[in-house]
């Protein structure tokens, strides 16, 4: 594989009268500085830092694909701080009137419906971190080791934390001022994994997930370098080699020095922005202050408890897995492999009730009939969903076949 070179900005343009009346010297000079300068100002004028006002690409040693693949997956940091921004347009169709995604099916419980200002607020990390499935947000994040960790989401006017100290696990809303505090499951502490909360959203988690599926159903080859968050890196490019998935590429920043993974990009096939970016902004491998970690509930504030076992307290509505209306993922069976892999699980409740039943199945059943494309075939019939990446098929008997593949793929699986 050749060497992999820089690449260089092109020349800005130069005040052609004042050039002419000096040495060629400082006309190159003057030439290259007045665009640096310009991206300095322009920049710092959109609160970006100066580690994204590179000019060029970095000059790094050659790396084979399967070379760069390996450090990154022996990349063991535990001790870094920064900031993250993530994107993700996975093109969701918008919801009939009256309808949002915290409405319910089948008389459960509204989770962001109608009512009042905190009426069935869930302030538990599982429901913040679905907010991360659209737009773009701004994290904080910091890793003191497998025990101390902390994600903090940055709003216009507030900021939502996830702190985990030791085994005490604390998530904190300032727009509510409520906390959802609990306790790690006994084994957890000192593990290598944090809790799945406060991981997942990161380019790390993200790069780790997908490096998992490389194999002979991907094409992987090293794309020249980059500069992210002010550090060298390769960049990794994965693309899928399977007809039947979604995905078209997945690109991997992968930091030079430590083999961790410093921005991840997913395109979907059919072409278009990304469908999730994850980058960060600022990265610091030196180890966080210890304050980081520390958390006590402000006055005043409404905490829940929830215990280890997933049974709440007082004041929790519902623990991991018990949520009314969501999918039972307990029967959950995997169908295909690596980028075709279809997920094959009983739908939540009122949906797949068929053509006479969705008119009773309050708004699953609503969604249903507005959103979903009415299919049919051995397996009878039902109606697919579909975003840029994710594809669903509801099938009337209550099956649900969900993956980043077409519909054609997910109406064949159903039919087996």
């Amino acid at each position: 594989m050749a060497r992999i070179e820089p690449t260089h900005g092109t020349d800005g343009a130069a005040d052609a009268g004042e050039g002419a009346r000096r040495a060629h010297g400082r006309r190159k000079a003057v030439r290259y500085a007045v665009p640096v300068a310009v991206a300095g100002v322009a920049a710092a004028s959109i609160g970006i830092g100066t580690a994204l006002a590179s000019s060029g690409d970095p000059d790094l040693p050659k790396i084979s694909a399967q070379d760069l693949i390996a450090k990154a997956a022996q990349s063991d940091t535990q001790q870094l701080s920064g900031t993250v921004k993530v994107t993700t347009d996975l093109g969701l169709p918008s919801l009939p009137s009256g309808l949002s995604l915290g409405d319910a099916p089948a008389g459960g419980k509204a989770g962001h419906g109608s009512g009042g200002k905190d009426a069935g607020a869930d302030t538990s990390p599982q429901a913040k971190l679905t907010e991360l499935a659209s737009g773009t947000h701004t994290l904080r994040v910091a890793a003191d080791g497998p025990d101390k960790q902390r994600l903090s989401i940055v709003e216009r006017a507030a900021e939502y934390s996830m702190i985990r100290n030791g085994d005490q696990v604390w998530a904190y809303d300032s727009k509510s001022n409520t906390v959802h505090h609990s306790t790690a499951p006994k084994g957890a502490h000192g593990g290598k994994e944090a809790p799945q909360e406060l991981r997942g959203a990161s380019p790390q988690e993200l790069a780790k997930k997908t490096l998992a599926a490389v194999g002979d159903s991907t094409s992987v080859t090293v794309d020249g370098t980059a500069k992210v968050a002010g550090r060298d890196a390769y960049q990794l490019v994965l693309k899928p080699k399977a007809a039947e998935t979604t995905v078209g590429a997945v690109r991997i920043a992968v930091d030079a020095k430590t083999g961790v993974p410093l921005k991840f990009t997913l395109s979907p096939k059919g072409g278009g922005k990304a469908v999730v970016d994850a980058a960060f902004t600022k990265v610091d491998f030196g180890k966080p202050g210890a304050d980081t970690f520390d958390f006590k509930p402000p006055k005043g504030a409404k905490v829940t408890e929830d215990k280890a076992d997933g049974q709440g307290g007082k004041e929790h509505k519902a623990g991991p897995g018990k949520d009314a209306g969501a999918p039972d993922l307990s029967g959950m069976n995997v169908l295909g492999k690596s980028w075709t892999s279809i997920a094959e699980l009983k739908a939540p409740g009122g949906m797949g009730a068929g053509a006479k039943g969705a008119k009773d199945a309050g708004p699953a059943g609503a969604l249903i009939d507005g959103l979903g494309s009415k299919v049919s075939g051995s397996f009878g019939s039902g109606h697919v969903f579909s975003t840029r990446l994710v594809n669903a098929l509801v099938t009337d008997d209550g099956k649900v076949y969900v993956g980043a593949v077409t519909k054609d793929a997910l109406i064949k699986a159903a039919s087996k």
